[in-house]
C-alpha cells in the first residue's frame, strides 16, 4: 500500500464513528477520536488531524463521508 493509501485509510478509519454530514472545522476536529491531537503516521510521514484541518478551505464544508474528507486531505498535502 503507498504513503498516500495507507494515510487515506487511516483518516478514514479515524471518523469511522463519526455522524455526516460535518458542516465545520470545529465540528470536524471533535469528530477524530483525539481532536487535533489525533495522528495518522506512516514511516517519517507524520500528520495529526489540526495539522490536517491547515489544509482545509470553508468552501470544502459540508463534508458527507469520512472518504471525502480523506480525498481532501491526501490531495492537498501532495501525497
Amino acid at each position: 500500500m503507498s504513503v498516500r493509501d495507507e494515510i487515506h485509510a487511516q483518516i478514514v478509519g479515524a471518523l469511522k464513528g463519526a455522524k455526516f454530514p460535518i458542516k465545520t472545522p470545529k465540528d470536524l476536529l471533535a469528530a477524530f477520536p483525539m481532536g487535533a491531537d489525533t495522528t495518522c503516521q506512516v514511516g517519517d510521514i507524520k500528520m495529526t488531524a489540526g495539522e490536517a484541518g491547515k489544509l482545509l478551505k470553508p468552501t470544502d464544508f459540508p463534508f458527507r463521508s469520512a472518504k471525502q474528507v480523506a480525498d481532501v486531505i491526501v490531495q492537498r498535502a501532495g501525497l
